[in-house]
């Protein structure tokens, strides 16, 4: 099976298009006020109704209510929920549409935190204080582990075109995602990282 790619921290249209020729599956908007790649959901409204088809559109959420996540699920159009935050299993769990939660692998992390939520995948982080972003990678034996008893790991943290293939050989994620990594800065996308970063897990065997 192809490993998947999403590309976090869209601010702009032409970066979202840009990946989405490159063929990745899924884009990710984040509607956290403090991330320096954060977005409006009217402006991630205007940049989702025109993308094409069949690319998972996934918004990102650190510790709101679910009212705030219906709204903003209702006005942007994305079709998946990221929980980046200390979000509880049966906040997770009350959503009708596909739910990511996210996981900050630091000294304090465990593997078994992961079973306690019904999600359609886990997503593996440098812990930072700034929930995510931080360029950083972490013990990839800790994702390898959660690899082998979960199918739907997706890989994030501080990936880049320079060590996406010691990552894919050390875990065999599901998915991994992409966001410092091939920026210019927080929010904006280096077009030609994209490209070699995108390339390099899809011919990935």
């Amino acid at each position: 099976m192809p490993i998947r790619i999403k590309i976090c921290g869209i601010t702009q249209y032409e970066d979202a298009k840009t990946a989405v020729n490159l063929g990745v599956d899924a884009l990710g908007f984040i509607f956290y006020p403090k991330s320096p790649r954060y977005i409006h959901p009217l402006a991630a409204k205007d940049i989702i109704c025109k993308l094409p088809p069949f690319v998972s559109k996934v918004g990102v959420f650190v510790d709101d209510t679910a009212a705030t996540i219906a709204a903003v699920f209702q006005q942007t159009g994305i079709d998946t929920i990221q929980l980046h935050g200390n979000e509880t299993p049966e906040l997770a769990n009350g959503f009708s549409c596909a739910v990511i939660k996210a996981f900050g692998v630091g000294p304090d992390f465990s593997i078994d935190s992961l079973g306690r939520y019904n999600v359609s995948g886990y997503l593996l982080d440098t812990w930072s204080e700034g929930r995510g972003g931080s360029g950083k990678t972490f013990d990839w034996s800790i994702a390898k582990k959660a690899a082998q008893l979960y199918p739907n790991i997706i890989l994030s943290g501080g990936l880049n075109p320079t060590n996406i293939r010691d990552a894919l050989e050390n875990v065999s994620p599901y998915a991994v995602e992409f966001n410092s990594g091939v920026e210019i800065k927080p929010g904006i996308k280096n077009h030609y990282k994209m490209r070699d970063a995108v390339k390099i897990v899809k011919s990935w065997k």
